[in-house]
């Protein structure tokens, strides 16, 4: 079956642009972009979900970048200080550092996957 070209979205369409995880060839592997007032992560070229939680879409792409890495492929990830800020507060708010914050998410979804495996 031949593969379908994708049409490119227009750029009023995506969003306010605020991370890219790229690899060594600068091809982009996931973004997060901010949309009627919501973070859109997107990976591998399709919408992986939406949140009101930039803590949750950041942590989410810095846990994807993360195990590429130790898949050993070389990626750059790059976010807004817009992003971060909004992050590491709302991390804050719940007494937390982002640091633990992150941990925190990683620990819970891999107790859902051991759960569900």
């Amino acid at each position: 079956m031949p593969k379908r070209s994708a049409k490119p979205i227009p750029s009023d369409k995506l969003g306010e642009p605020h991370a890219q995880l790229r690899d060594s060839s600068g091809k982009l592997l996931g973004g997060i972009v901010r949309k009627d007032n919501e973070w859109v992560l997107g990976l591998d070229g399709k919408i992986a979900g939406t949140s009101h939680s930039a803590a949750h879409v950041l942590a989410i792409l810095k846990r994807a970048a993360a195990l590429l890495r130790a898949e050993g492929r070389e990626v750059d990830l790059v976010f807004s200080a817009t992003l971060r800020a909004a992050a590491h507060q709302e991390a804050a708010d719940q007494g937390l550092g982002f640091e633990a914050f992150q941990e925190r998410l990683v620990a819970e979804m891999q107790a859902k996957d051991s759960a569900a495996g």
